[in-house]
């Protein structure tokens, strides 16, 4: 039995033990003693007294007390009894080098009285009372995917402070597909493990191994330590980088703005660091113009827009894109890129006109072709489709004549005085959205046509001239308008000729052939001529030439220009008229009647009759209208025999002219006979007008006055009065002959008496009409004739001649 083996401290075993080793060491001076370690403290490990044959009444007297050459007092001894005891817990790694295979305590046991001294040696023995511990918990490796197989990487070796058995037996790894482990044994004895390489790495698959490395020593009971071994498998360039697609199909919008991007391209390395840092470039594949179109950014691999993209200069891009690692032994990859331009609607729509044929004569026909015009887009698709119109109210239309090409065409009957010119603006609109569109004006100048006769403003013109006007006096001017051009609007003025009683118009009016003015070549007088109805032609220079006319109607217009003239009571020799009369006239007899004549119309021959002096004002009166002068009472022995009245007659014209005439009355006892008798036959004429009776009083008191004078003048020097046989007295009478228009209304006779009656017939509508009974000597016929009412041209109008004779008071006679 080994005595050095450690066995519990129990005090039976110690006994024995302690007896044991004194019989070994009977011939040594050395005691020796063995206990395990870690003992409890109070453990008693022997009786000193008792194995050095110490007297133990005597003990406590001699003072025994234990010196123990250490820092720590591990035992000591019982002073009373001679047992020695542990006095703190032994480790025996603490106290001995662990790598001793023996561990001793030395003591030195004293007594006093007398002195004696006694070398004790403690062997502490070494129980398993430590696991094995590696120096770090975590061990790192850092082996290349590359390693080949069999490899061998030396790990750290447990520790275990124990010795012998309890020390470190052998190693575990924890199961692995990569790798092993070889235990191996140090000059020393001591355990470690070898790692070895058992199957290919992979970093790109695991990139880091957790191994568990177990060392277990062979103490009773077992004891064990652990540590990690952290495998990092280091990558070598054994993978090239690769893209997630072969090829790229990429819709790029045209006009993209510059810096756009266009895709960003992640080429994957699976190995790391700067095997896996990639670098992207064109390959030669790549040409010159997509390189200079798209840029590539080498380091992020983003495809950027470099230049403005057209779709109608280049719509496909094909681009191969490299990327190579930064490995020591660089890989690459590559993949394909097409990039379709997608057009946008950036195009206007153009217009390009092919043929255009201007001027044209505004007669063209209709639908014949004046213009072609051809319409384009760059773009495509809808936004290339081209829509083309003109304005909708012009006379024309678009016939599309092929593919993209269009005719202008006449669409209805053109007229140049209308519209002399078009702007055709051409509207081309694509189908984009929003659509875009363009124009193009186009100025059509029509020729003009000899297609309009000449238009005067009006189709009838009356032109009041008025008499006594200037010869060449401007009458109006007759403008015609022709709307065409040039030769085609050149007018010219004719007068087409008529004849007046044998003159010729262009004896009276002068029109100026260049721009229609009228003139009058005499002067006219209203007495005499009082219109005038002619035509007038305007003809344009055209080939043929065009013409047209108008009626113009010349109204002479009268003028105050004739006094009145007193035609009763007839006076003999200046103004002054002797008249006798009753003094037993009634009230309201009809003493005289003055009248007077106008040749002048309307207006201006109107007739008012005034007192410009009366011998008595409350005797006689005057009317106005008809020139009656009555008696306002009869006549007293007051009055006086003779009465002087002065009768002024004056027109209604502007300035007014006016006559006078001065009747001296004498009243006489007897009644003056009365006139002498007369068959007076009214024969109905209705031939005047109430325009031309005044008119002819005019014309006929004129004639009439000459005449008058004449025969007055005649009679009373070459013949006497003589009272007549064949009637009773009456007043001398002169006729006169005189070449006379019905029309006219011309005045036959100026007696007094008969001018008196012709005023009361034609106030009724008729003419007077006195002529001589045929061989009835002195005796007339007076008639009525009907006024004429219808409105002839003076060239047409018929004459006609009245006839009168005179008479004597007491007798007949011709003169």
């Amino acid at each position: 039995m080994d005595v050095h083996r450690i066995i519990q401290p129990s005090r039976r075993y110690v006994s024995v033990f302690l007896l044991f080793s004194a019989v070994l060491n009977m011939a040594s001076t050395v005691t020796h003693y063995s206990i395990p370690e870690e003992m409890e403290e109070g453990s008693i490990v022997a009786n000193l007294a008792t194995d050095l044959g110490l007297d133990m009444k005597t003990l406590s007297n001699r003072k025994i007390r234990l010196d123990t050459i250490a820092n720590k007092k591990y035992v000591d001894v019982n002073k009373d009894t001679g047992e020695m005891y542990i006095a703190e817990k032994i480790d025996r790694e603490l106290l001995c080098n662990m790598k001793t295979a023996t561990c001793f305590l030395k003591m030195e046991v004293v007594l006093e009285n007398p002195l004696r001294i006694f070398n004790i040696e403690l062997e502490i023995m070494d129980i398993n009372d430590n696991a094995p511990q590696f120096r770090r918990d975590t061990i790192h490796l850092d082996i290349s995917e590359s390693t080949p197989l069999g490899e061998r990487f030396s790990l750290s070796n447990a520790v275990d402070p124990d010795i012998g058995a309890n020390s470190v037996k052998t190693y575990h790894l924890s199961e692995s597909h990569h790798f092993g482990i070889e235990i191996q044994t140090g000059r020393d004895g001591s355990k470690f493990a070898d790692l070895i390489l058992k199957k290919a790495l992979d970093r790109e698959k695991q990139a880091f191994q957790n191994l568990i490395l177990t060392a277990v020593d062979s103490g009773v009971p077992t004891r064990s330590g652990t540590a990690s071994i952290i495998v990092h498998v280091l990558d070598t360039n054994d993978n090239a980088p690769y893209f997630e697609k072969e090829s790229f199909r990429i819709n790029v919008p045209e006009n993209s703005p510059i810096g756009n991007l266009v895709v960003k391209l992640n080429a994957t390395d699976l190995d790391e660091g700067s095997n896996a840092e990639v670098i992207y470039s064109y390959s030669l594949y790549t040409s010159e113009k997509t390189q200079g179109t798209f840029k590539l950014n080498p380091g992020s691999g983003e495809i950027t827009v470099k230049e403005m993209i057209n779709y109608e200069d280049f719509r496909i891009y094909d681009m191969e894109v490299i990327a190579t690692d930064k490995g020591t032994n660089s890989l690459s990859g590559q993949c394909k890129i097409t990039i379709l331009v997608t057009d946008m609607n950036d195009n206007h729509p153009e217009i390009s006109i092919k043929s255009f044929q201007s001027p044209i004569k505004e007669d063209i026909a209709v639908d014949t072709v004046i213009a072609v015009v051809s319409v384009s887009d760059k773009d495509s698709g809808e936004n290339g489709i081209v829509d083309i119109h003109i304005a909708d109210e012009l006379p024309f239309a678009l016939r599309e004549n092929s593919d993209n090409y269009y005719e202008l065409v006449v669409s209805e009957p053109l007229d140049r005085e209308k519209v002399p010119e078009y702007d055709i603006t051409f509207t081309v609109t694509d189908r984009g959205s929003p659509p875009l569109s363009d124009n193009e004006t186009m100025t059509l100048e029509l020729l003009d046509v000899n297609d309009n006769v000449p238009q005067f403003p009006k189709s009838f013109y009356t032109i009041p001239v008025m008499e006594n006007n200037a010869p060449g006096a401007l009458l109006s001017s007759l403008t015609a308008f022709d709307p065409d051009l040039h030769e085609n609007q050149y007018l010219v003025y004719f007068i087409i000729e008529k004849e007046i009683v044998n003159t010729s118009m262009s004896m009276l009016f002068s029109i100026n052939p260049e721009n229609g003015n009228l003139y009058a070549l005499k002067t006219f007088d209203y007495e005499i001529e009082k219109e005038f109805l002619f035509h007038i032609e305007a003809r344009d220079s055209g080939v043929p030439p065009l013409r047209s006319n108008v009626t113009v109607h010349i109204i002479i217009v009268d003028q105050n220009d004739n006094t009145p003239v007193i035609v009763s009571p007839w006076r003999v020799h200046g103004s002054v008229v002797e008249e006798k009369i009753p003094r037993s006239t009634d009230k309201g007899s009809l003493v005289s009647k003055v009248i007077a004549i106008d040749t002048d119309s309307v207006q201006n021959s109107r007739i008012t009759y005034q007192f410009l002096q009366v011998t008595d004002a409350t005797l006689f009166s005057l009317d106005q209208y008809n020139g009656d002068i009555r008696t306002m009472r009869m006549f007293s022995y007051r009055d006086p025999r003779h009465q002087r009245l002065v009768v002024i007659a004056k027109d209604n014209g502007e300035p007014a002219l006016s006559a006078t005439v001065t009747i001296k009355l004498s009243t006489v006892e007897t009644a003056v006979k009365a006139y002498s008798d007369m068959t007076e036959v009214p024969l109905e004429y209705d031939i005047f007008s109430d325009l031309n009776l005044y008119l002819v009083i005019g014309l006929g008191s004129v004639s009439f006055l000459l005449l008058i004078t004449i025969l007055v003048t005649c009679v009373l020097k070459c013949q006497k009065p003589m009272p007549s046989k064949a009637a009773p007295p009456s007043r001398n009478s002169v006729i006169s002959d005189r070449n006379s228009t019905i029309a006219d209304s011309t005045l036959v006779s100026n007696d007094a008496y008969w001018y008196s009656m012709f005023l009361a017939e034609t106030r009724k509508g008729k003419l007077v009409v006195r002529q001589p009974v045929p061989k009835a000597g002195s005796r007339y016929i007076v008639s009525s004739l009907p006024r004429s009412t219808g409105l002839t041209e003076t060239s047409e109008s018929a004459a006609s001649t009245l006839q009168g004779s005179t008479t004597t008071g007491s007798g007949s006679s011709s003169s």
